[in-house]
């Protein structure tokens, strides 16, 4: 079995538990397993990935108490060279906390935001203003046929 302190972050648990004969100690025991099982799904980040806003999972301190506990929130965007500027619709950001996505031209699939290590002209950058996320391409970047963008992000 393995043993920590009761406010580790970790969010492995023991294999194996104990549970005493006696109903009292049984009783215990079980109420902190369950607490303790709780506590640690509940801090694990989530996988969801969709087009409304949906908990992310991820708790993060406040910059002026960090005994406070910010949850963050998940949204992803998909698209095209087509639609490089359009609105988020998210409101009361605090701070974005990820930013990044992926994109393929039909061919190949590469990285938002891309960067090469050969030509400034074709790289992707990716900007969120409070109501737009802005796509801002290098002339010889490729031809984005297909991308998403997942932002996560605190709010007020």
């Amino acid at each position: 079995m393995t043993f920590g302190p009761i406010n580790t972050n970790a969010i492995y648990l023991p294999t194996t538990q104990y549970f005493p004969a006696d109903q009292e100690g049984f009783r215990e025991v079980l109420t902190f397993v369950y607490s303790d099982i709780a506590r640690r799904l509940n801090d694990k980040q989530i996988g969801t990935f969709d087009l409304v806003e949906v908990v992310a999972g991820e708790q993060w301190a406040t910059a002026t108490d960090p005994q406070t506990k910010r949850q963050t929130f998940r949204k992803i965007f998909y698209f095209s060279d087509a639609s490089l500027n359009f609105a988020h619709g998210i409101t009361g950001i605090v701070l974005c906390t990820h930013i990044y996505g992926a994109a393929t031209n039909g061919i190949n699939f590469f990285p938002i935001p891309y960067v090469s290590a050969t030509a400034i002209a074709n790289q992707i950058q990716i900007d969120v203003t409070p109501t737009n996320i802005v796509i801002t391409k290098g002339g010889g970047a490729p031809a984005i046929t297909l991308g998403a963008i997942v932002l996560e992000f605190l709010k007020n």
